[in-house]
């Protein structure tokens, strides 16, 4: 959404999410690289970028709902796009029609996908979720291989498929679990394709065991920006940039107290900007600043201001103090993402993850596309 004088502006790089692919892309030669477009694709919007995705080279895309599917099969129209939420009761026509592919985890869902295939008369890819330590969605192992030994599933499917829950610590034994677990049960069906690696499995590539590549990868969280391993050096490229309009700069006193609950009192005289941004638009409250624990930072230019105080619904406060004489001012804006503040700066200050920062990104903000 375009508004007029919006208070927040947010850029999205298309150029370096494609770039991002392609760097993922790159990491292995035996395994396809996916694109994973769930959340509105991470905040950054759909029809976007499953358009610079595929124009990139992406042949397959995973989204978390039909409606979603029905976007991306618009924008993509050759390309693999799964379902991860499942299929709902009676479903199946539309997903068949929409040509898109349900990722089937419980012995209801296949049953009925099968039944809509045999009833059609004519093969719709489906994939099946096995569970392998995350306790999510997903068939068990058991279930798995009771159903492989009985025959398979009532069709051909397109993807066995499951998710990793501990990639992003790369120390923790779970990944070599989950992987060794996987390609027992991927034996039990070996002309399928499989998939396992997320964003945190693509860049960790393999355990002690073997590679975490399989058929195909699944990166979602990395191509726009976000390291998914912590402590370790990302080779991506930020994908948005947000800035804030300052509506009002004030002086205050030392010992004043700064927005509700007066969380915060200033240990020296200081000069205040108030942007027009908040956690309606997305900057999680826990981001703000007590007298007991520091928040998030802004810049203005290259001076990094410290936000002052709670955030608020529409407003967050920030200490312009040492910024250059002129440069705070009504109408500046603020960077809050950025060259520098990353995603993840901003999630560690809000006491989250890349994940919900960027798929909390606000609908009042005039969103500009470049790249």
């Amino acid at each position: 959404m375009s508004e007029a004088f919006p208070g927040a502006r947010l850029t999205i790089d298309l150029g370096a999410l494609a770039d991002n692919w392609r760097t993922l892309a790159a990491l292995s030669a035996t395994s396809e690289c996916a694109a994973v477009v769930k959340a509105d694709a991470y905040g950054t919007g759909l029809e976007h970028a499953v358009r610079a995705l595929a124009g990139a080279g992406a042949k397959t895309f995973f989204v978390a709902h039909l409606s979603e599917a029905r976007v991306a099969r618009r924008v993509a129209p050759t390309a693999a796009v799964y379902i991860l939420n499942g299929l709902p009761p009676g479903a199946a026509a539309a997903y068949a029609q929409t040509g898109a592919r349900p990722v089937l985890g419980s012995r209801e869902e296949i049953e009925e996908w099968a039944a809509f295939v045999a009833s059609a008369g004519e093969g719709f890819p489906a994939a099946i979720h096995v569970d392998t330590g995350m306790n999510r969605l997903g068939l068990r192992p058991e279930e798995a291989r009771a159903m492989f030994a009985g025959g398979g599933p009532g069709f051909r499917p397109s993807l066995l498929m499951s998710h990793l829950a501990c990639a992003d610590e790369p120390e923790r034994p779970e990944t070599e679990r989950q992987r060794a677990l996987f390609a027992e049960l991927r034996a039990l069906c070996p002309e399928t394709p499989a998939s396992l690696a997320n964003s945190a499995g693509t860049l960790l590539g393999r355990t002690e065991g073997g590679d975490l590549g399989f058929d195909l990868r699944r990166p979602g969280v990395a191509l726009y920006g976000s390291n998914p391993i912590a402590g370790r050096p990302s080779p991506l490229k930020p994908v948005v940039q947000l800035e804030a309009r300052i509506v009002q700069v004030r002086d205050a006193a030392e010992g004043e107290a700064v927005g509700y609950g007066g969380a915060q009192r200033l240990k020296r005289p200081s000069r205040i900007a108030v942007l027009s941004l908040g956690y309606a638009d997305g900057v999680m409250r826990a981001g703000g600043s007590e007298d007991v624990s520091p928040g998030a930072v802004g810049f203005l230019g290259e001076t990094p201001c410290p936000y002052v105080g709670r955030i608020s619904m529409d407003l967050i406060a920030i200490d312009v103090t040492d910024a250059p004489d002129g440069a705070a001012r009504r109408g500046a804006w603020v960077e809050i993402l950025g060259d520098h503040v990353s995603v993840d700066q901003l999630a560690r200050a809000c006491n989250t993850i890349g994940y919900e920062v960027l798929t909390a990104l606000g609908r009042r903000y005039e969103r500009h596309y470049v790249g």
